[in-house]
């Protein structure tokens, strides 16, 4: 006798209430061996959590979708192409706006993109679920995780830079393929973003006005990306890009924020011109940078002078413009600029 395991059922139940609406008791039976009789109990169960609507006559039942909705699938990483799980087997279980379904498609198509150029690993697994309220999306791949391939690609020496150059945004180890783009936009895209890689995690969230924090992490070998996306949500794709542009209307990759919060702790603050550099590299790449001081009480004077004066030169054309500063934090970049 085949246990009634409702929990796994719901991974694969949407994708079969559209595929055999009229069969569906019949088709439990055949895939999972479960009796007849534990097939119905499980359909009457999977429509009272609203996973499944039953219609028709109690003769010749007919299902449907319900609420709640998920596919979740597993892939070898070798020849993906991360259109064809999109199209064949996500994309026809949901059941959202417009817009947002754009912008669920962007993110895992980026995501899944990412898994397959950049991983080095050998398979992923997808999940998608849909809920009255929001849309949940996870990528897992068995690769060398994110954090320790940027900092052996970009001679990093801590996951928190590593984290901090992936912020910025442009980052990318793969640049006659990739932008770098990816990753800054579909994290602005959800709700609540979050990156698991080699027990480190970050976390954004879209209420959050500091940006990036660190998260607690998954104990497994590999990454994890994982998004949100509220169903009421009043972004669009388009609205998210045009944020980073210069004037807020392209479509330019023109500004960024540096979260500061990344690099400073209870132990260490930003006091030295060596931090102030790391915090400088590739930011000549936009026109506007927002140096963030969310989070962050304090600074020292040489870390100030050397990002704000010494290194002004580097920056190119871009702008660097401080914000949410302390008074502390404000009275001593104020020193620098009258220098």
């Amino acid at each position: 006798m085949v246990r009634l395991d409702i929990n796994a059922l719901t991974l694969w139940i949407t994708a079969a209430a559209i595929g055999q609406p009229d069969a569906l008791a019949q088709h439990l039976v055949q895939r999972s061996g479960m009796s007849r009789t534990t097939a119905r109990k499980a359909l009457r169960r999977l429509v009272e959590l609203n996973w499944l609507v039953r219609e028709g006559t109690r003769s010749r039942p007919h299902y449907r979708p319900g609420l709640l909705r998920q596919a979740t699938h597993r892939y070898a990483l070798a020849g993906l192409q991360e259109d064809l799980p999109w199209s064949r087997d996500f994309a026809p279980v949901l059941q959202l706006p417009r817009p947002l379904l754009r912008m669920v498609q962007h993110s895992f198509t980026e995501l899944l993109n990412n898994a397959i150029d950049h991983s080095d690993g050998s398979s992923v697994t997808v999940s998608l679920r849909q809920t009255p309220s929001q849309v949940q999306l996870l990528v897992s791949d068995d690769g060398r995780g994110l954090f320790d391939k940027i900092e052996s690609e970009f001679a990093l020496g801590d996951p928190n830079l590593a984290m901090l150059e992936l912020s910025k945004g442009k980052l990318t180890s793969l640049p006659a393929r990739h932008s770098g783009r990816g990753l800054y936009f579909t994290a602005r895209l959800a709700d609540v973003f979050d990156l698991h890689a080699n027990e480190t995690a970050f976390q954004r969230r879209a209420w959050d006005e500091g940006g990036w924090r660190s998260g607690r992490p998954l104990k497994r070998q590999g990454t994890s990306v994982y998004a949100a996306f509220a169903i009421d949500t009043q972004r669009t794709l388009e609205s998210v890009l045009a944020a980073s542009s210069l004037d807020g209307k392209g479509m330019g990759f023109d500004r960024t924020v540096v979260p500061l919060r990344l690099m400073a702790s209870d132990s260490a603050g930003l006091e030295s011109r060596s931090q102030a550099r790391r915090v400088a590299a590739r930011l000549e790449q936009f026109q506007r940078v927002e140096v963030d001081f969310f989070g962050v009480a304090q600074i020292g004077h040489s870390f100030a002078d050397e990002l704000f004066r010494v290194l002004a030169p580097s920056h190119g054309r871009a702008e660097l413009v401080p914000v949410n500063m302390s008074a502390a934090v404000a009275a001593m970049v104020a020193t620098v600029h009258r220098a």
